[in-house]
This record gives C-alpha cells, sequence and structure tokens, in this order.
C-alpha cells in the first residue's frame, strides 16, 4: 500500500492508474515486477520459498486489502486461530471483514479447518483502512483515512459487524468541526480499555473504549506525519514519523514531550513501521521507506544497533512473533514478505504448541530467550546466526500488511488477494 512518499506514481505495470485517495495524495512510486526480486540481508543465509508455499490458501476478494489480523486466542487456549480481520483500501466501497481460515464444517484430523478462508461478515467503512487492532474477541479498533476511529463489534451468535462507538475526526489537520479538513488516522494500538491512536496530523490520542471523549490528546506531538504507534509498556508508546525519529511517551507524565528520542542518521527516511520485542522490551525493530530493517536497544545510544538490507521498496510492516520472538516477519511494496530467523540452531525448531494469547511466552528450550537477545543485538546479527526467506516467490504487487499468531501467518496484497498459511513451522 503506498503511503506519504515523493510524489504520485504511476499505476502498476499493465493497469491503468486509479485515482489517489484523498488521505494519500502523495503515492510513493511503485516499482517496476522485474525489479522486485529481494536483495541479500547483510550477511546471514537466504533461501527462497518451496515447499512452505504448499500450505498457502489464497482467496481472492475483489479488493485491495490494507489490514490483515488474527482475532487474539483466549490465554489458555491450545488451538491455532481460527478467525482473522481484514480491511481494504483505495476501493469505490472500502469494507472491514470476519473471516474463517476454512470452513467451519469441514475440519481435519487435527481439528483445523480446511479449505480456503470464508467470509463470515463484513461491514462498509466510511475511507481506506489504515489500520486495525482486536480490542478483545468481540471488537475491533480501526482506524480511517478519514481520520475517523471506530470500534466495531463482532456478533458472533448471528455473524454480523456493527459499529460500537465511534470518535469522528480524531485526527485532523485544521478545525474538528469543518465539514472537511479530516486528517488520516495512521496507526492503532490496543491495551483493553485503552486505545492509542496517531495520524497525520501528528496528534496523538488516548481513548478508553468505554467513554465518549479522548482521555487525553497530545495535539502537537510531532511536526511530521505519525506513521505507527505500538505500547512499550503499560504507560509508555513507541512512535514513528516521516523524518526517521523513534520517540518514546510516558503517558503518566503530563508534559506534552517525549521521554526520549532515538533517530536515523545521514538520510532520514519515513519510518513506516514499529514493533517491540514481546519478552526484551528494550529492543525495537522499524521499517521504512528504504526497505531497510532496523533494530534499536533503547537503553543505550540514540541511533540504531543494526541496518540490515531488507526489502527494494517500503516496509509496511514488522512483527517479532509474539511467543518465539527469534523470529521476525516483514512485508514490503515490493511484493515480499521475508521470514528473519534467528535460532541459534536453525534446525531446532521451537514448539508452538502453547502459543495461547499475544501475552504469552513459551520456549521449548530455556536457553533460545538468552540467545534471542544476543542475536538481534550483536553488531552483525546476520553473521553465521540468520536464515532470512521470502515466503512469497512470485512477486507481484504490494504486501501491505501481515500478522502472525502461534504457527499461523496471514497477508494481505495490492493483487486483491488474501492468504493464510496453517503450517508456517512444518
Amino acid at each position: 500500500m503506498a503511503g506519504p512518499g515523493p510524489g504520485p506514481g504511476p499505476g502498476p505495470a499493465g493497469r491503468a492508474p486509479r485515482r489517489a485517495p484523498p488521505s494519500l495524495s502523495l503515492r510513493a512510486r511503485r516499482r517496476a515486477a522485474a525489479n522486485q526480486q529481494a536483495r541479500g540481508g547483510a550477511g546471514g543465509s537466504r533461501r527462497a520459498a518451496g515447499a512452505a508455499m504448499e500450505d498457502v490458501c489464497a482467496k481472492f476478494v475483489s479488493q485491495k486489502i490494507s489490514k490483515t489480523r488474527w482475532r487474539p486466542l483466549p490465554a489458555a487456549a491450545l488451538q491455532p486461530p481460527d478467525l482473522f480481520a481484514t480491511g481494504s483500501w483505495d476501493n469505490e466501497d472500502n469494507r472491514v471483514s470476519i473471516w474463517s481460515v476454512g470452513e467451519l464444517g469441514n475440519v481435519g484430523l487435527g481439528g483445523e479447518y480446511q479449505g480456503e478462508p470464508q467470509l463470515l461478515c463484513d461491514i462498509r467503512h466510511n475511507g481506506d483502512v489504515m489500520d486495525m487492532q482486536f480490542l478483545d474477541q468481540e471488537r475491533i479498533v480501526v482506524a480511517s483515512s478519514t481520520g475517523t476511529v471506530t470500534v466495531f463489534r463482532h456478533h458472533q451468535n448471528n455473524q454480523t459487524l456493527s459499529a460500537n462507538q465511534r470518535w469522528e475526526k480524531a485526527h485532523y489537520h485544521v478545525d474538528q468541526n469543518t465539514s472537511c479538513g479530516g486528517a488520516a488516522c495512521t496507526g492503532v494500538i490496543c491495551n483493553n480499555p485503552e486505545i492509542v491512536t496517531v495520524g497525520e496530523d501528528g496528534r496523538i490520542n488516548l481513548f478508553r473504549a468505554d467513554q465518549k471523549d479522548a482521555v487525553r490528546t497530545i495535539d502537537n506531538a510531532d511536526s511530521s506525519t505519525l506513521h505507527a504507534v505500538t505500547f512499550l509498556r503499560t504507560t509508555e508508546i513507541l512512535t514513528v514519523n516521516s523524518i526517521g525519529q523513534l520517540k518514546i511517551w510516558d503517558l503518566r507524565q503530563q508534559r506534552n514531550e517525549p521521554s526520549q528520542i532515538l533517530s536515523l542518521t545521514g538520510d532520514r527516511v519515513p519510518l513506516h513501521c514499529v514493533d517491540r520485542h514481546p519478552n526484551q522490551q528494550h529492543i525495537v525493530a522499524t521499517g521504512g521507506q528504504d526497505g531497510m530493517l532496523s533494530i534499536w536497544d533503547i537503553r543505550q545510544g540514540t541511533m540504531p544497533v543494526s541496518l540490515l538490507n531488507a526489502h527494494e521498496a517500503e516496509m509496511w510492516e514488522v512483527h517479532f512473533h509474539p511467543s518465539n520472538p527469534d523470529h521476525l516477519f516483514t512485508c514490503s511494496e515490493d511484493g515480499s514478505l521475508w521470514h528473519w530467523d534467528t535460532s541459534t540452531d536453525i534446525s531446532e525448531k521451537p514448539s508452538f504448541l502453547h502459543q495461547g494469547g499475544r501475552s504469552t511466552t513459551y520456549f521449548s528450550h530455556s536457553t533460545i530467550n538468552q540467545s534471542v537477545v544476543s542475536a538481534w543485538l550483536s553488531n552483525d546479527p546476520t553473521k553465521d546466526r540468520m536464515e532470512i526467506t521470502n515466503l512469497i516467490p512470485n512477486q507481484t504487487l504490494s504486501v501491505n500488511s501481515l500478522d502472525i499468531l502461534g504457527p499461523c501467518l496471514v497477508y494481505g496484497t495490492d493483487a486483491e488477494a488474501i492468504y493464510v498459511n496453517r503450517q508456517l513451522f512444518a
């Protein structure tokens, strides 16, 4: 999905250019398919996806997919995830949809659903879906290019979606009360009941799901576009912006200034995505317009610990595996999706039987936890320790979003398709 960039770009080769959505008038360039072969990382071994693709189910949905998110599992759950949500963009009629990973009545020997993803319900969404996060197992928070933030409730008894709460123009350029002037809400993160949003307007909002008005707003948090946000700790958030900065905000402090600022050196390319290590919270990964993967240690210094050559174009999302963070996943405008594996022994794959919810931590070996830290924070994390796999052998259009939970991966593309891999670590 093209985001803010140097100017309007051409449409994909072979297609007539589509009109730029209001929020994305600055469309980043599209790369020709011939140039979409992923570069080698900074050392480490690379291999193309082969047998792994056999486990991938594709569903063509006639709309460009901007976001994909697994529904979280109960903390004690042993089964793999079974439902996910998607949002669309750059369509005349954008939608938020809930899917089953397979046919509900078609269950395999292991209890898993079989067949292609099945649409359970959907609802129209005003504007492009810029981000989405599950608040709990029934509610999902959606950020719009219009600046509005909506909480949708999934009614599982009759498989419908309804708007449960809405904050109109949570983000805006000039005046919240005018008929126009909404600024895109670019990122949202949830820690039930709290919801944090960031936007093109450089504003940070803190909402509670059960309250009509914002709990707190930092109006001039940033002079540039904020592209993404995540929780660092319960009371601290991380934001990334369009001038290569990573900022830490302590929501307990009343002053409207970041408690810490880290930044790229040299060309300050926009950062589009951020995630933090689920167990070692000082380790943070970001991706940006140049496709580079940056690893940061927020305890020391103001620059990344590692800069790794990755994609040929913008990196749209980066995610540590929530329960096995020696695995990291990135996706890009160049049509690739990379799996970064820093396991000390590649042949010694971790068990995913106890993945539980996102907050659950489970390692098959007690030594993995320490090896992960040393691998991600070493000066050359790829040296003899990293295997990088492109999970999409035939790259076409942008891979805009991915989500990983247990052994399951879901991702969405501008090729109007969603893909589910239920045996990622087989």
